[in-house]
């Protein structure tokens, strides 16, 4: 069981969301402490599991990958076989950047990103299309992200 956090930890939480490449200085600067307990909370923090990882978020476009779509998913028919097989081979598409299972009319919500419509419908013929189980895809393409999710 992890303890509960104090208002200082959610702080540091938040701030490192935003940059997560302060360095121990700026961060207890930022929250009015020296930095050996900053850092010693941070350190806690990240044993607890509270920090899973530091990232550096890119530039889609720059990456070539202007175009995102949110992607539904509903199999033909669904079991633990057909899932697992399902996630696997999703999962080695690296123009799928999330996967969710979700409850409704679709069984996964892929995030996906091309670099253009092109590329997105190459995506969903030659991999998407080659999986056996998929019984009905539905795409819906962004137009701009208002506001992005960086977690």
């Amino acid at each position: 069981m992890t303890e509960s956090l104090d208002e200082i930890d959610l702080q540091i939480l938040k701030k490192l969301q935003r940059n997560g490449k302060l360095t121990t200085k700026e961060l207890a600067d930022s929250v009015h402490l020296t930095p050996t307990p900053v850092f010693e909370r941070q350190k806690r923090l990240e044993r607890q599991g509270y920090i899973r990882k530091y990232i550096a978020v890119l530039d889609p476009e720059k990456m070539g990958e202007g175009l995102l779509v949110f992607c539904k998913v509903k199999l033909q028919q669904i079991n633990h076989e057909i899932a697992d097989s399902f996630t696997r081979r999703i999962m080695r598409f690296p123009e799928v950047k999330a996967c969710y299972n979700t409850s409704g009319a679709y069984d996964y919500l892929l995030k996906v990103r091309a670099r253009d419509m092109k590329q997105y419908q190459e995506f969903v013929l030659t991999k998407l299309g080659d999986i056996e189980s998929v019984g009905a895809i539905e795409s819906t393409f962004v137009m701009s992200e208002v506001k992005p999710d960086v977690t």
